[in-house]
This record gives structure tokens, C-alpha cells and sequence, in this order.
């Protein structure tokens, strides 16, 4: 099993500390720097420059989202990012959310699913430098009846194929991603419900596909904490989990909510959304069963989170990407250390 490192968003005040992260990363060993975008700073300009400051490491967008530019648009992103690396960077694409969809790239959030798989074939077609046409629903190149010709990518990306990573939650989305990509990047990740709530999707759509899980990478981003007091450091991750399984998109359509539902918490998600929704954000994060926080985050001792890496690589993790907590960036550093030291110490490292 291999160790990703996920930057999140920029601008939260840590950019700096967030370079220093990545460049620590790359010097142990990690095998790829994520970044994300969702209506403040943008993946492509955060992957460029660290991109620039490290070596090693591979720089992935988690996400870029569809609805913010065009499929040619990303081809084009992807293919100068990779040829800019020198082969090290990997495309991870989502849909985003209907609030942020609709509401700040006024792209209707409708049939997720199937402009997802159009938004896959026509970045594919780009990037290996085809001349591009295409007659789908929701997009049509070149466009009839005008000037617009079959144009071919000038940038030639230093792979013949870049990796192509969706993330999904949802059965019909996994089982998509394991028909149309090259990996999976998945959030709230329980080693003890991995199989059912994620893997056995993908896996149907691996066989849908014609493949097996051989090289497929089941990518999911884990919270580290490093300490003796496994209650408290929970206590951290309450204000994180209470937004996702709590306000992040609308009540009917709340992706984490319905995965958290299907790892057997019904009742609880509904009274944490109850309480988010009405804006009693620290009620939401107290009624977070402790059990939830532990079982999707990496907390303790180097000796306990050895052990729930080793769970979650017999449930069918291969890279396992670590958000490290901490107020400081010695607290990051020392966790991002940790996370190799553990490694090791499941015998898992590569």
C-alpha cells in the first residue's frame, strides 16, 4: 500500500505551511500530493507550483470539477501539468455538488452520471491526441454548422496515458468509476465497510468493463492524528464530519449523509443534518457517534494507526492518502512521519 498526502483547499491561511507539507512528503517518500478546488482557490495553479518545488512525488487533483471548465479545457490542463512535471501528474475529476454547480458555475446540476461518462470519453479522445469530434448530449465538437473544425492537442504529455481518477460515493457512481477509469477517490472511507459501502461497485464495474481490480487504485483521503488521548483528537474531527454528513448540499441531495446512512447510521445522520440544517453546528458535531469519527480517521498512537492500516490494505486500499492535523507545521511534519513510521511497521511499505 502506498501513501498520498491531500493538501486540501488553499487559502485557509496554511499555503505556506502547505508547501513545506508537500516538499516533507517528497522527501519521505509519499507517492502523491493531492489538492482540491471548490469555490475559492483552483487545483491546476496549486498543483503547478508545487509541482515546481518538489522531485518525486505526483501531483493530483482531488478534484478538478466538471462543471467548471470544458472536457477539451482539462485535456489541455492535464496534458500541460504532466508535460510541466515531467510525467507526475494524475486527473481526478468529480461533479461537485448542486449548490455549488448550479450556484457558482451556473451548470445545471442534472444526470450527473451520464455527463460524467461524456466528460471521461472526450478528455480521454484529447489527451491521446485524436482528432476530437464528438456527438453526445451534453456536449457536440465541432459544432454543426460552423466554422468550429476537428482540432488535435499540441501538447504532448510525457505518458501515453495519464491516470484518470473520479470521486465517487454513491453505488451507481462507484460502479461507473470502476467501468471508466483508472482509479477511485472516496471520502469517509470505514476499513469494516469498505467492501459493501464502495468496492463491490467498482468491482462490478470492473467486470462490466471486461478487467479485473489488477491496477485499478482504490484511493481514499484519511484524517491523521497522532496522540495517546483517542477521544480528544476524535473531538477535532467533529466540526469536519458535522459539515459533510450534516450541510454539504441540500437536504434531499447530501452525498456524505446517505453514506454515512449506509454504514448503519440512519438515525444518527438525520439528527446530525436536523441540527446542521437549523444551524446548531455544535449540536451537529455532538450527536457524531465517536465511532463514525474513529472508523474513517487514522487516530493514536503509531502502534494503532499501524493497525488500522493494515485493515484498511486487507479491505482493499491501495494508496491511502493522509490529511495531517495539526495547528503548526511541526505538528503536520511530525505526522506526516508518523504515517511512514507506521507504515513500516504494518509491513506494508513498498
Amino acid at each position: 500500500m502506498r501513501l498520498g498526502i491531500n493538501l486540501g483547499y488553499w487559502g485557509a491561511g496554511m499555503d505556506a505551511d502547505n508547501l513545506a507539507v508537500a516538499q516533507e512528503a517528497d522527501r519521505l517518500g509519499y507517492s502523491v500530493c493531492w489538492a482540491a478546488e471548490a469555490y475559492g482557490s483552483d487545483a491546476p495553479t496549486v498543483l503547478s507550483w508545487v509541482a515546481a518545488q518538489t522531485e518525486r512525488i505526483d501531483v493530483g487533483s482531488a478534484i478538478f470539477q466538471i462543471p467548471a471548465r470544458t472536457p477539451a479545457m482539462t485535456a489541455m490542463t492535464a496534458a500541460t501539468l504532466d508535460s510541466l512535471s515531467g510525467g507526475r501528474f494524475r486527473l481526478g475529476l468529480g461533479v461537485s455538488g448542486p449548490q455549488v454547480s448550479e450556484g457558482w458555475y451556473g451548470v445545471k446540476f442534472d444526470k450527473p452520471l451520464a455527463r460524467t461518462r461524456e466528460y471521461v470519453d472526450i478528455v480521454r479522445k484529447a489527451m491521446s491526441r485524436e482528432r476530437l469530434s464528438h456527438e453526445g448530449e451534453h456536449w457536440t465538437l465541432p459544432l454543426p454548422g460552423g466554422p468550429g473544425k476537428a482540432l488535435k492537442l499540441t501538447v504532448h504529455p510525457v505518458r501515453e496515458r495519464i491516470p484518470l481518477y473520479i470521486a465517487a460515493i454513491g453505488p451507481k457512481n462507484l460502479e461507473q468509476t470502476g467501468e471508466i477509469a483508472d482509479g477511485a477517490l472516496l471520502i469517509f472511507p470505514s476499513a469494516a465497510h469498505l467492501e459493501d459501502t464502495a468496492l463491490r461497485h467498482i468491482r462490478a464495474g470492473r467486470v462490466k468493463a471486461g478487467r479485473t481490480m489488477d491496477g485499478f487504485d482504490v484511493c481514499p483521503t484519511v484524517p491523521l492524528a497522532v496522540g495517546e488521548d483517542v477521544d480528544a483528537l476524535a473531538d477535532l474531527f467533529r466540526p469536519y464530519t458535522a459539515l459533510y454528513v450534516g450541510g454539504m448540499g441540500s437536504r434531499k441531495q447530501n452525498f456524505y449523509n446517505r453514506l454515512a446512512q449506509r454504514m448503519g447510521y440512519e438515525k444518527e445522520a438525520a439528527e446530525i443534518q436536523d441540527k446542521y440544517l437549523a444551524g446548531d453546528k455544535d449540536g451537529a458535531a455532538a450527536a457524531i457517534p465517536r465511532e463514525l469519527i474513529d472508523s474513517t480517521t487514522l487516530l493514536g498512537s503509531v502502534e494503532r494507526i499501524a493497525d488500522r492500516m493494515q485493515a484498511y490494505a486487507a479491505a482493499g486500499v491501495t494508496t491511502l492518502t493522509l490529511a495531517p492535523a495539526g495547528f503548526t507545521l511541526d505538528e503536520r511534519v511530525a505526522a506526516l512521519r508518523a504515517g511512514v513510521e507506521a507504515l513500516e511497521r504494518a509491513g506494508l511499505a513498498q
